[in-house]
């Protein structure tokens, strides 16, 4: 807290002078002190994001069926590649589709006033800010969550189902949906509840008591999140005494990680595609691993890929993303202090009185050029640090039951082998599998 407290003290404007001023400037530069121009930003925003990643998808798409390098000749069968080209074509027009249908649907809501109309109906049955406020994110959240539902439902019973991934009944489907809801509405809700709450008692100063709040809540989700969070939607055990368990635990021993819980989760019941991951530390830190990667992965295979997850613990990984995290919320906070309450940017949406919630609406759009930059600084530390944890478990365990996991879990799952160098820049956390395997062998 004393940390949280030096940082907004030194970006604590005067009585807010300093940051009036710079909301005035920026205003000025951009010509927004005109609601119909910042109406405008605003679609352009959208638009743009939209166009860059459609062509970015284009690019993508356009070396589906490339020559596969020397290092992944061996990775799939012709049919099994024949068949991952189709999975990425279907994918890649579907998404074109569900891409172009929210475009649409965003643009017809802002022309249309649909922010001005869900307002009008939330003041409605209440004034009062915090109920208003969740009433009106709760009707576009659920209400957008219920017109996508036909396209997931698609997705997993029609396109999964097809290529042989998909093992989600549709009680199943309908069970996380609700689920889904729940968590929203309680999490979701009482954390937005209380930033509204802070903004109404503390004004533009509120930055600093949300920052504080969901920092707190980071720090407790990624110690407890396997605990608290897991159990709602899956199943998940200790992994049985066995040989299996018995290499994993001499390798714990070797590097000097205790390590007590090592679970396995049910992940067989939505999907037949693996994974693994590491979660919370100190005496809550735990590795989970699904049932299907048991399943696909010989022993060693598996012991690889536990020294993996070992490796970004070991490297420090788990703390620097959740610090960065945690400063990137503090900072968002702050800049979203200097906005919320501008009239300019609550006329922009058809409404005359600022409210949090129309300010937090037109800045998450205004700030997404810095999301997107802030995204890609992410993902090239991402993949540096998939490298180093790459390096450890080569170091401490071995590099080539890492190389044939990996191919394993790219073969079963229909990965793209040879995306575009421009897309995986911007979207990828890992590095290609070519890549990490050259530096696995190297």
């Amino acid at each position: 807290m004393f940390l949280l407290q030096q940082v907004y003290l030194f970006l604590k404007p005067k009585d807010n002078v300093v940051a009036n001023q710079f909301v005035h400037l920026l205003f000025k530069i951009f010509r927004m002190n005109n609601p119909n121009t910042v109406f405008y930003i605003l679609i352009a925003i959208i638009v743009i994001n939209f166009v860059v990643d459609l062509i970015l998808d284009s690019l993508n798409a356009k070396q589906f069926g490339a020559k596969l390098s020397t290092e992944l000749q061996d990775v799939y069968p012709e049919d099994e590649y024949k068949k991952s080209m189709n999975y990425k074509k279907t994918n890649y027009k579907f998404g074109l589709v569900t891409g172009t249908f929210s475009l649409a649907l965003t643009l017809a809501f802002f022309f249309l006033g649909g922010f001005k109309w869900v307002h009008e109906i939330a003041v409605s049955i209440s004034e009062n800010p915090i109920i208003s406020g969740l009433i009106f994110f709760g009707i576009i959240m659920i209400g957008s969550d219920i017109i996508n539902t036909p396209f997931g439902y698609y997705k997993t019973f029609v396109i999964e189902e097809k290529f042989g991934f998909n093992k989600m009944s549709v009680g199943t489907f309908i069970g996380d949906k609700i689920k889904g809801w729940l968590m929203m509405s309680v999490v979701g809700g009482g954390i937005l509840a209380l930033i509204i709450w802070f903004y109404g008692v503390a004004g533009a100063n509120f930055w600093l008591y949300a920052w504080t709040l969901v920092a707190v809540f980071s720090v407790l989700m990624n110690m407890f999140y396997a605990k608290l969070i897991v159990p709602i939607f899956n199943k998940q055990k200790p992994l049985e005494a066995g040989s299996l368990r018995d290499k994993i635990e001499a390798y714990g021993d070797k590097v000097g990680f205790k390590l007590d819980k090592i679970f396995v989760l049910d992940g067989s019941k939505r999907s037949t595609k693996a994974n693994a991951y590491f979660s919370g530390f100190g005496s809550e830190k735990r590795v989970t691993l699904f049932d299907t990667l048991v399943n696909d992965l010989d022993e060693d295979e598996i012991v690889a890929v536990f020294a993996h997850e070992v490796g970004h613990y070991k490297r420090k990984h788990i703390i620097f993303n959740l610090l960065m995290s945690v400063l990137l919320t503090g900072f968002t906070l702050w800049l979203l202090s200097l906005f919320v309450a501008s009239p300019v940017l609550s006329e922009a949406l058809g409404v005359s009185t600022p409210t949090f919630h129309i300010g937090l609406i037109a800045f998450g759009i205004l700030y997404t050029p810095i999301s997107e930059i802030t995204g890609l600084l992410m993902n090239l530390m991402s993949r540096r640090f998939e490298y180093q944890a790459d390096d450890y478990a080569k170091e401490t365990f071995a590099a080539e039951p890492l190389v044939t996991s990996l191919k394993k879990l790219s073969k079963n799952s229909l990965s793209n082998l040879t995306p575009h160098p421009a897309y995986e820049f911007y979207h990828y956390s890992h590095p290609s599998l070519t890549k990490r395997i050259r530096n696995l062998r190297k």
